[in-house]
């Protein structure tokens, strides 16, 4: 059976940046609604988000900790997660 992606949350929670977190860039609505997500829709939830930061910027800490995270939980990175971490490695 599949283990869920965990949340994207990596315990920062300062919505600064016109209602973003700082550490995530997601809402207080979106945490909320992560959490009542199905399995499936996690995936696109984070692809999602990962666009959101892009646009924002500022975000590159997160590609890193949302990895370890994921890795911690036996749940391999999006593929989006992993192109960002590429990028900023070069």
């Amino acid at each position: 059976m599949a283990k869920k992606l965990p949340s994207p949350c990596i315990d920062v929670c300062k919505f600064r940046r016109a209602g973003h977190c700082t550490g995530c860039a997601m809402t207080k609505a979106q945490k909320k609604m992560f959490g009542r997500l199905r399995k499936a829709d996690r995936r696109s939830f984070v692809e999602l988000l990962v666009h959101q930061q892009r646009t924002l910027g500022g975000y590159a800490h997160w590609q890193r900790v949302f990895t370890k995270k994921c890795e911690k939980k036996g749940v391999p990175p999006l593929r989006a997660v992993l192109v960002d971490l590429m990028l900023l490695e070069d």
